[in-house]
């Protein structure tokens, strides 16, 4: 891959920075979000890990990780059957890891209703890996269910930060209102620290005004938290994962892919000069 040469930024802490892709709503582009994103970070030097924590195991399945491969995932992971470092994969991508997911995910909520911190067992799992000098990640970026559940929750108390995917239509601000709502909740009752990163315009539409309008009405709620990137609606993005490729590689020079690759560089520089504040 040819991509433009951005310098990594310089690590705060001995910790990856843990990134939530997250957002209620389903159909917005997360799962794409959390794998192109990812592609992009890893190609300009900083080493990513995604955590897939969605039943479908999309983000596994877009970067090309069959189904017998995932012999441990982050099911066994949330169980305490397997630690991260034991249940991480490397990918086609070069310095681009993954945690998969598989479907017996589907029932981890029900069977940690009774564990001990199940709130916090993911943030203690990524603790676990980052302490005992495993991790050599500058990134880590969880995909989430589309929905509100205790997978959810696990991600949004063990993330940093949350970077919210919107799609540029109707009800946007209204699904966007409700996961500020969620943050908010879960600031106040197990992540203080937990701010909103970014929010990325998804599947925008220049000849439609709707996707305008949307724009313009989410920047003027939110300001400086929507990334100036928008990532375009293209087909070579919704093609990619059905080759079990990230859209960068299966088309590096379609607008999709050219769009989060800027993004990454924005993200990095958001990065950069939080750690310079």
């Amino acid at each position: 891959m040819s991509l433009p040469d951005l310098k990594p930024a310089a690590s705060a802490a001995k910790r990856p920075r843990v990134l939530v892709v997250a957002n209620q709503k389903g159909g917005v582009g997360k799962t794409t979000t959390a794998i192109n994103l990812g592609t992009a970070l890893a190609a300009v030097g900083e080493p990513t890990l995604v955590i897939d924590l969605d039943p479908q195991g999309n983000a596994s399945t877009g970067l090309g990780v069959p189904q017998a491969d995932r012999k441990l995932s982050t099911y066994d992971v949330l169980m305490g059957e397997a630690n991260i470092e034991e249940a991480v994969l490397p990918t086609k991508i070069p310095r681009l890891s993954i945690v998969p997911a598989t479907v017996d995910l589907s029932g981890a909520e029900l069977e940690l209703i009774d564990v001990d911190r199940r709130n916090f067992r993911l943030k203690d799992a990524i603790e676990h890996y980052s302490v005992h000098g495993a991790s050599a990640f500058s990134y880590v970026l969880i995909d989430c269910p589309p929905s509100l559940t205790l997978l959810t929750v696990n991600a949004m108390a063990a993330a940093d930060a949350v970077v919210v995917p919107l799609q540029c239509e109707f009800f946007a601000l209204e699904g966007l209102s409700q996961l500020l709502k969620t943050i908010e909740r879960v600031r106040g009752a197990l992540n203080p620290s937990l701010e909103i990163q970014g929010i990325i315009l998804t599947m925008f539409d220049k000849r439609n005004n709707l996707s305008d309008q949307v724009a313009a009405d989410v920047r003027e709620h939110l300001g400086d938290k929507v990334y100036r990137t928008v990532i375009p609606r293209n087909v070579r993005i919704s093609e990619a994962p059905s080759h079990g490729l990230p859209a960068l590689v299966y088309d590096l020079r379609c607008p999709g892919s050219q769009a989060y690759i800027k993004l990454a560089g924005e993200l990095i520089q958001r990065e950069r000069a939080r750690i310079a504040a």
